[in-house]
């Protein structure tokens, strides 16, 4: 952790992390600023949804803790998400474009492409490749498509290989 970092979340700066699609707000919400040392931000943040949401592989819940790695050099972001006791549901990994920081915000743009690794890494799904597909995206931007469609595949090979937690130390 740098010296702009708050380890435990107690007394951390707190920041906005905005999430657009297509061009449009998908969701804002509060987060506590964990770490930010130029090239990776970590937030945490509790499950900023509208109750309960059951995906059918997880079930986010009000008071879900989500610890969210976002790299201003990397295409995706991850967020580790525990119960309120603690407990590992898993990671959920959003194929976006590289995060920015302006002012108190954590800006992200959510390029569709998703990939859900189960708390014991035993399931890792990929998710949303049609709509990715149907998004249009690789008529409008081919290079920005290209970059999304490698993250995912970078994402699910460390996954595999190496699980997650190697990549967020």
């Amino acid at each position: 952790m740098s010296a702009n970092s708050a380890e435990d979340g107690a007394g951390a700066e707190r920041v906005e992390v905005v999430l657009r699609k297509a061009g449009r707000l998908k969701i804002r919400y509060p987060a506590d600023l964990l770490c930010d040392d130029g090239v990776r931000i970590v937030v945490r943040a509790e499950w900023a949804g509208e109750g309960a949401r059951d995906f059918g592989f997880v079930r986010f819940e009000p008071h879900d803790l989500f610890t969210e790695w976002y790299w201003r050099d990397r295409w995706y972001s991850v967020k580790e998400v525990r119960d309120p006791s603690g407990v590992l549901k898993g990671w959920y990994c959003d194929v976006t474009r590289p995060a920015r920081r302006s002012g108190g915000q954590v800006v992200v743009e959510d390029l569709d492409l998703d990939l859900w690794v189960s708390g014991d890494g035993r399931r890792v799904l990929r998710l949303d490749e049609d709509e990715f597909a149907a998004s249009g995206l690789r008529e409008r931007d081919p290079r920005a498509a290209a970059q999304a469609e490698a993250a995912l595949d970078e994402l699910e090979r460390l996954a595999r290989e190496d699980g997650l937690e190697a990549l967020l130390r």
